[in-house]
């Protein structure tokens, strides 16, 4: 089943994972850069880039529980290495292939299924049994910060790339990277047989059974939705949106990008950190009331170079910090075995609002010529979404003393 025998230390998991994350986060977040260019080379709409992001994301999330189970049964460390060679395959795809349908369909499938096998589905399991339960909030904290960095990291050179040497050579050097630096750390994700982890011995199908008629799960799947909803319409849709605002300088885009990136380094950390201390349910829900009210004071604010780093800055910081929250729940409630597969449950319901959020950004601009209607869903989804969070019962299911080992 795995390859070695041997627990890996929880700092060697955390590196790995980290570098797996760092890329794969940090490239996909900067795909909105590609949009003008890409679509102005082929003579496409914005709907038609809108849409294979949006396809993309759909499919990672799809993808999410299949590759989750098999991390679980199989190890990390292989779905890592389908990851990273699919992930190669899409940013290869989206470079050569022209013809419409054909660059939606096989950028959705390469990249949706090379993102959930090296995102956070595929590594929180391996993150959840090594951790001790009294350092697991915070080790989910850390691999969101890492994630967090990837994007910092990747804004500003991916948009150094498309300038310096082309779109599609950008996406030559990426596959390439993506590659050489996942590859040799998926060897550090080895980890025994999962029947080795404490919990209740169950199969798939009665784990995935539990989840769903699970009230609390259900809870955290309804605000994973609006998570993805929000933060994949503003990280593809945020650049187009301040040039048609009249701020026409493409640093301006990449520097809030990255921003929201560095602020959420710290974010995830200290919402893991504050996890092991406090109610996550609660942290959960002022993470999305939050964010509404950030998005409606950016929208009543004046557009200016200012507010739009104050907007990155204050988004950052909540961004990717439900990751650590809802992971953490998640195990706390039904332990780790499957947590895997039940991570990427969650995160397909992230994944479908995702898919909701790029599409609907680009297809109601085509048809408005603005995207007043989508920061409006995004603000009301948020509001919900914190409402939602509130009832989550984080205490661990009863059966799991009964059955364990």
């Amino acid at each position: 089943m795995f390859t070695s025998d041997r627990v890996p230390s929880l700092k060697s998991v955390l590196l790995a994972s980290g570098v797996v994350l760092t890329l794969a986060m940090g490239v996909r977040h900067g795909f909105g850069f590609w949009m003008q260019p890409i679509s102005d080379a082929n003579g496409w709409t914005r709907e038609t880039y809108s849409l294979a992001l949006a396809l993309q994301n759909l499919l990672w999330g799809a993808f999410g529980p299949f590759a989750g189970m098999a991390a679980d049964r199989f190890g990390t460390m292989r779905v890592v290495l389908v990851g990273a060679l699919s992930y190669m395959a899409g940013l290869v795809w989206m470079a050569v292939v022209t013809q419409p349908t054909l660059f939606i369909v096989g950028s959705g499938v390469f990249i949706g299924l090379g993102l959930a096998c090296t995102a956070f589905g595929a590594v929180s399991g391996i993150i959840g049994r090594v951790a001790p339960v009294e350092r697991r909030s915070w080790a989910f904290g850390v691999s969101g910060a890492a994630s967090s960095f990837g994007q910092f990291l990747m804004m500003p050179l991916e948009q150094y790339l498309i300038s310096s040497v082309g779109w599609q050579s950008a996406f030559y050097l990426l596959a390439a990277a993506v590659v050489i630096a996942m590859v040799p750390m998926a060897f550090f994700l080895r980890e025994p047989a999962v029947e080795h982890a404490g919990g209740a011995h169950q199969s798939i199908g009665e784990a995935f059974g539990e989840a769903l008629r699970n009230r609390s799960f259900l809870f955290l799947v309804a605000g994973y939705f609006v998570c993805g909803f929000q933060v994949v319409f503003i990280a593809v849709h945020l650049p187009a949106y301040l040039k048609d605002k009249g701020i026409g300088d493409p640093k301006l885009a990449v520097m809030a990008l990255a921003l929201i990136g560095l602020f959420n380094i710290f974010g995830s950390f200290y919402a893991g950190k504050w996890g092991g201390m406090v109610p996550k349910r609660y942290l959960l829900s002022g993470i999305y009331f939050i964010r509404s009210a950030v998005i409606a004071l950016f929208l009543l604010a004046p557009l200016s170079a200012m507010s739009v780093y104050l907007f990155a800055a204050a988004m950052g910081f909540i961004w990717l910090s439900t990751v650590p929250l809802t992971n953490g729940i998640i195990a706390g409630i039904f332990g780790v075995k499957h947590m895997s597969m039940l991570a990427g449950i969650v995160f397909f319901s992230h994944q479908i609002g995702s898919f909701l959020g790029v599409w609907l950004g680009g297809y109601l601009f085509a048809l408005q010529g603005n995207y007043n209607v989508v920061w409006g869903i995004a603000i009301g989804l948020g509001v919900m979404a914190g409402l939602a969070n509130l009832p989550v019962d984080e205490r661990p299911l009863a059966r799991s003393a009964l059955k364990a080992a």
